[in-house]
């Protein structure tokens, strides 16, 4: 893992690369917390999917980043979790 983080960290001098690392960085953030989330209530995304009625593909197209959510799919899932969702506007 260091080798990709000494990568990236050489990759994000370009400003190109940062412009576009950080644009794509809440679609990270909401992707790693529905894993975390997941993983924190020790499911699978088979037993996922039976909660929510969501396909287990979608659910792990979700996961992989293939997928662009709506809040809705996000409430189902979290609330499949027993968890709320939330969502922050916060100042640059």
């Amino acid at each position: 893992m260091d080798e990709f983080n000494d990568f990236l960290k050489e990759q994000l001098k370009d400003p190109k690369i940062k412009a576009e690392y950080q644009a794509l960085e809440p679609e990270f953030a909401i992707i790693q917390a529905m894993i975390d989330a997941r993983k924190l209530k020790v499911i699978t995304q088979k037993e996922l999917s039976e909660r929510t009625g969501i396909a287990q593909g979608d659910i792990s197209k979700l996961e992989n980043g293939n997928g662009n959510p709506s809040i809705k799919t996000l409430q189902r899932l979290a609330a499949a979790m027993d968890m709320s969702l939330k969502i922050e506007f916060i100042p640059n």
